[in-house]
């Protein structure tokens, strides 16, 4: 996702940068190197060599860092950007589930009762088309269990 726009929110102390998706704030205290009261922003841009999806800024002491719209996402917890994750994540076990229980891809394919380029998507981590649902029925094929847990966040 391409950042249309970016500035900087000194009294919140967090830069804040506006997408197709909406406008996400990223706080100075989670950048590397971070923003002080005696280093100081000195520039920012969009940056062309991060296919703009990112910041580069400069601060007075000279050090650069980045900010990429996946960290804004992430710290904000956008819910399309939390799906892909989840999505990641269950295709990642799939994998890994599918090398160690020994079935082949065939009997994989006529359980799920899919044809085969429809098991190489659900198996693409890179694809974030395939649905949640089905993600749930492989990795039930292949024997998983999958629980879900509702908690607090974290600090």
């Amino acid at each position: 996702m391409r950042i249309q726009s970016a500035s900087l929110d000194n009294r919140r102390r967090a830069f804040v940068l506006s997408t197709e998706r909406g406008t996400f704030s990223f706080p100075y205290v989670k950048c590397d190197p971070p923003p002080t009261p005696t280093d100081h922003v000195a520039e920012f841009w969009i940056d062309d060599e991060l296919g703009r999806e990112g910041l580069t800024y400069r601060l007075a002491s000279g050090r650069e860092g980045v900010v990429l719209v996946d960290m804004a996402l992430d710290y904000n917890r956008e819910p399309a950007f939390m799906r892909d994750m989840f999505l990641h994540q269950l295709t990642v076990e799939a994998l890994r589930h599918l090398e160690s229980s020994g079935l082949a891809k065939r009997e994989v394919i006529r359980r799920l009762g899919t044809s085969p380029a429809q098991l190489y998507r659900l198996l693409d981590p890179a694809d974030y088309s395939k649905s949640v649902d089905r993600m749930l029925e492989l990795l039930s094929v292949l024997g998983c269990e999958v629980e879900f847990s509702v908690r607090p966040r974290s600090a």
